[in-house]
């Protein structure tokens, strides 16, 4: 991990994302990359003419003002000792975050989000929503402020078919590079039920490709998986929850189906999410 995306708008929730990235880039040397989106009106902006738009009185002044935030942003005490590197973008939050991740070849985005109370609106059609859905690269939503970003007890919630494996390398490289200890869970409900053995099996040929860490493997039995999920990281007072996303619909056909909001509205823990590779359906 080298680059790591920091989409900011100056509020604590970035804030809160920003001093986590710091802590995961002292870990691996790695550099941040902080994005801030100017959205201007659509009538303001004609693509063809974005140079000549930059020299407006308008936008120089509202290009000032962001790097004259980002000088302040920037010399918050936890950037110290890593190499950050700022840029304005005039785009649409969601997509300018996905282009800039590709045009800097990023390994990580870390974005913040406003907690219980906000995270329907930043899971659910919100920018968090779009760049879980379109990003090729794991994303890391931060819900609070957190001192030092560590990860001792990691969660990866998963139905464990085979369409996961390709991702499951991301979340081992984490598991790695913090020194966790990974909880492989199976949230076992009524409505889709198997048995013990079954998802034993199932567990143990998913696991057998991989050079696999200390880990436990967890059937946990709850009225849903999103209650699941939930109930499991606060018995273990988890650090971290690791989903697979399909890229086609974000969260929402999570474990073939939808995840629901129980499980954004109330994960007050940091989630992050990795994109299955739709060649290994």
């Amino acid at each position: 991990m080298k680059r790591i995306l920091v989409p900011i708008d100056f509020s604590k929730e970035a804030e809160n994302a920003a001093k986590a990235a710091a802590s995961i880039a002292k870990k691996t040397g790695s550099e941040i990359y902080l994005l801030h989106m100017l959205e201007l009106p659509v009538s303001t902006i004609d693509p063809a003419e974005m140079g000549a738009i930059s020299r407006e009185p308008q936008i120089i002044y509202f290009m000032q003002l962001a790097h004259k935030r980002f000088e302040k942003f920037k010399s918050l005490p936890f950037f110290e000792g890593i190499k950050v590197i700022e840029s304005v973008q005039f785009q649409q939050t969601f997509s300018g975050i996905i282009d800039e991740s590709k045009k800097q070849n990023i390994d990580l985005i870390v974005m913040g989000s406003q907690g219980a109370s906000g995270l329907q609106e930043m899971f659910i059609g919100s920018n968090t929503e779009k760049v879980v859905r379109r990003s090729d690269v794991p994303v890391l939503v931060i819900k609070s402020d957190i001192e030092e970003f560590v990860v001792d007890q990691m969660v990866f919630a998963s139905d464990f078919t085979k369409e996961n494996e390709y991702s499951f390398k991301n979340v081992l490289e984490i598991v790695d590079l913090f020194d966790a200890k990974l909880h492989l869970l199976y949230v076992n409900t009524i409505h889709n039920f198997s048995t013990t053995k079954a998802i034993e099996e199932r567990m143990d040929h998913f696991i057998e490709k991989f050079n696999m860490p200390p880990y436990t493997k967890v059937i946990y039995n709850d009225v849903s998986i999103e209650k699941g999920i939930l109930s499991y990281a606060r018995d273990i007072d988890a650090d971290l929850i690791a989903l697979n996303t399909h890229g086609r619909s974000g969260l929402s056909q999570l474990f073939n189906g939808s995840i629901g909001l129980e499980l954004t509205n109330h994960a007050l823990r940091p989630v992050i999410t990795f994109k299955i590779n739709k060649d290994n359906h």
